[in-house]
C-alpha cells in the first residue's frame, strides 16, 4: 500500500459532503482541526491557539481511554482494569483539552425570541447554531449556555441562551426526565430546576460539566426543511473555567452524546429513528467533510457494500458499544494470536483517537509490522506510539496492509490513513490482556460505520467519505 508523505493543501475544497445512502437526517461531519471544520472559518480563527504537539495529543488520549477503563472497572462486570493507567498519565495543559481532531458537526438550537417594532414579543423558527463533538461514549448531550441578564441581551448572539428561546424549558426535579438522568449524572435540585452533572473525560481530576437540564427544539439536518425536534440537554454553566483544566476551546460549544443510555440523543429519536446512526470522519488530509446520519437504514446488511458484526453491549454500563475483535491480518496473513486473547471485546469510540489492543495482540502485530518497514529507517517513539520511522528524502512509502477480522465473518480492511499517524503505527497496547480493546476514530475514518442499537449490529462500509 503506498503513502504518500508529501503535505497535502490546507484549503478546503468546498463544505458539501457526500451525500449517504440513507433516509435519515444527516449533516456534514467534520474534522475538528480540518481545512473545512467551522473553527477554521470562525471570525475567531487568526487568534486562535496554534494546533497541539503530538505529545499533547497523546495525553489527551490516554486519558480519555483511563476515562473508559474507569467506568468499566466500577460496573463489577468482571473487567480487569489494570492500576496502571497507561505511559502517558501526566496532566494534560488546559489549553489542548478539546483540540483533538475530533468529529464535529453543527445543530441549531431553539427559537429565538426577538423584540418587534412595537415592543411586543415575538418568535422567530431558526435558533443558534452551535459545533458539538460527536461522542459514542456519553450519555447525556450538552451545550455552553450564556446566561443573558434579560431576554433582549444580545451580547453573545453566537452562543445559546435559553432566555432568548422562546421553546426551552427548565425540566422540574420531579420530572420523569430528571429522575431518568439516575445517580451517575444528576445533580443537586435548584429553584425546582433539574441539575445535572457529566464528566469531562479529558482531565485527570474528572473536571465536569454541569447546570440547569432543560428541553429545546433541535434541528439537526443539512436541509432545514426536515424540521425540529424536542430535545433533552444539560445547559452548562460551569465546566472548568479558561485556562483551567477540563476546559473547552472557544470553537465548540459542546457534546453531542450518542451513548446507549436513555438520555443520550439516539435514546430520545428512537421513536422517529430507530435506534440507528451512522457517520463517516474524512481522512486527515480530506479536503472535503463527511458525514453523519440520524435514522435512515436500520440494518446495514440492506445495504450495499457493509460488512457486518453484532453489537454488544455492558449490561451495567449500557453507555458503551462493543464488537469483538477475532483476529488481525498483515497484508492478507492472518497472525498468530489465540482468539481467547481478544475475548474482553472492543468499544468502539468516536473520539479516542488511537485503537487500543490487548498486549499480546498489539506485539504480534508490531512484529509483523516491523518486518515489512525493515527497509525504513526507524525514528524514536513518540509517547505511547512505539514503532516510529524517519521518512525524511522519501516520496512514497509502501505501507503494509491491515486488516481486521471481527465476529461474523466482518473483515474491515483499514484506509491507509488509519495505520500510520505521524509517521508512527497507529495502534497501541493496554496493560493488561483482559481490559477491553478500543477501536478509535484513526482507524474508523473514510468508513462509515452504521450502528444499528436496535437490531444489534454494526456496519462497516469502506471508502464512504
Amino acid at each position: 500500500m503506498q503513502s504518500s508523505l508529501k503535505p497535502q493543501s490546507a484549503a478546503c475544497s468546498g463544505h458539501s459532503a457526500v451525500i449517504p445512502p440513507h433516509k435519515g437526517t444527516w449533516v456534514p461531519l467534520y474534522r475538528h482541526l480540518g481545512p473545512c471544520s467551522p473553527a477554521a472559518a470562525s471570525t475567531c480563527a487568526a487568534k486562535a491557539r496554534p494546533p497541539p504537539s503530538l505529545a499533547d495529543l497523546l495525553r489527551q488520549d490516554q486519558l480519555r481511554v483511563d476515562h473508559i477503563n474507569r467506568r468499566l472497572s466500577s460496573s463489577s462486570e468482571g473487567i480487569r482494569v489494570s492500576k496502571q493507567a497507561g505511559p502517558v498519565k501526566e496532566p494534560v495543559r488546559s489549553e489542548v483539552i478539546h483540540l483533538h481532531d475530533q468529529p464535529v458537526i453543527q445543530v441549531t438550537i431553539g427559537s429565538e425570541r426577538k423584540t418587534s417594532a412595537g415592543g411586543g414579543q415575538q418568535s422567530q423558527a431558526a435558533g443558534v447554531v452551535q459545533t458539538v463533538v460527536l461522542d459514542t461514549a456519553s450519555d447525556v448531550p450538552w451545550v455552553q449556555c450564556h446566561l443573558s441578564a434579560s431576554a433582549t441581551d444580545i451580547t453573545s448572539s453566537s452562543s445559546y441562551d435559553p432566555a432568548r428561546s422562546a421553546t426551552y424549558t427548565a425540566l422540574a426535579c420531579n420530572s420523569a426526565a430528571c429522575a431518568e438522568l439516575g445517580r451517575l449524572y444528576r445533580g443537586a435540585c435548584v429553584n425546582n430546576h433539574c441539575q445535572y452533572r457529566v464528566p469531562i473525560p479529558s482531565s485527570p481530576s474528572l473536571s465536569s460539566s454541569s447546570g440547569t437540564y432543560g428541553s429545546d427544539l433541535l434541528a439537526l439536518a443539512a436541509d432545514p426543511a426536515n424540521g425540529a425536534l424536542s430535545f433533552k440537554f444539560g445547559c452548562s454553566h460551569a465546566e472548568a473555567k479558561q485556562g483551567e483544566e477540563g476546559s473547552l476551546d472557544n470553537a465548540t460549544a459542546g457534546v453531542m452524546a450518542l451513548g446507549g443510555g436513555p438520555e443520550s440523543l439516539v435514546s430520545q429519536t428512537a421513536a422517529t429513528y430507530g435506534s440507528a446512526f451512522s457517520y463517516c470522519i474524512p481522512a486527515t488530509e480530506s479536503r472535503q467533510p463527511g458525514f453523519f446520519v440520524l435514522g435512515g437504514s436500520g440494518d446495514p446488511s440492506a445495504g450495499a457494500g457493509y460488512v457486518v458484526t453484532p453489537l454488544l453491549r455492558y449490561a451495567r454500563v449500557p453507555t458503551f458499544y462493543r464488537v469483538r475483535l477475532l483476529a488481525i491480518a498483515v497484508d492478507g496473513q492472518q497472525l498468530n494470536v489465540t482468539p481467547s486473547v481478544f475475548a474482553a471485546g472492543s468499544v468502539l469510540d468516536s473520539r479516542t483517537a488511537i485503537t487500543r489492543l490487548p498486549p499480546t495482540a498489539y506485539q504480534t502485530l508490531r512484529e509483523a509490522f516491523r518486518s515489512r518497514m525493515a527497509m525504513y529507517r526507524e525514528a524514536p517513539p513518540q509517547g505511547n506510539l512505539d514503532t516510529c520511522y524517519d521518512f525524511t528524502g522519501a516520496f512514497l512509502v509502501m505501507v503494509p496492509r491491515i486488516a481486521l477480522l471481527f465476529d461474523g465473518n466482518a473483515v474491515v480492511a483499514l484506509d491507509r490513513q488509519g495505520i500510520l499517524f505521524h509517521d508512527c503505527l497507529a495502534f497501541t497496547s493496554n496493560s493488561d490482556d483482559r481490559m477491553p480493546g478500543i477501536l478509535g476514530n484513526v482507524q474508523q475514518q473514510t468508513m462509515e460505520v452504521l450502528y444499528n442499537v436496535g437490531g444489534g449490529s454494526v456496519g462497516f462500509r469502506r471508502g464512504a467519505c
